[in-house]
């Protein structure tokens, strides 16, 4: 398993994190920022637990990030 972290209230809303992964990230009409979806919540991180073979996706996304607010744990 792999684990994703997610800074929410640090996010710029570029939505490269989108195109790199639009079946685990969405933008929030809301807000205007990344939401990971089916995460969840602990403290000011949105944290969601994937199958290994997700890696390669969620690290791009990671890399995509300008504001380096993805974290990818294996």
């Amino acid at each position: 398993m792999i684990k994703v972290i997610h800074l929410r209230q640090k996010c710029i809303g570029c939505n490269a994190c989108v195109e790199a992964s639009p079946e685990h990230w969405v933008m929030s009409g809301n807000d205007g920022k990344s939401h990971l979806k089916k995460s969840e919540q602990k403290g000011n991180y949105f944290i969601l637990s994937l199958p290994d073979w997700e890696y390669d996706e969620q690290a791009q996304a990671a890399k995509n990030c300008p504001v380096n607010i993805i974290q990818v744990n294996r």
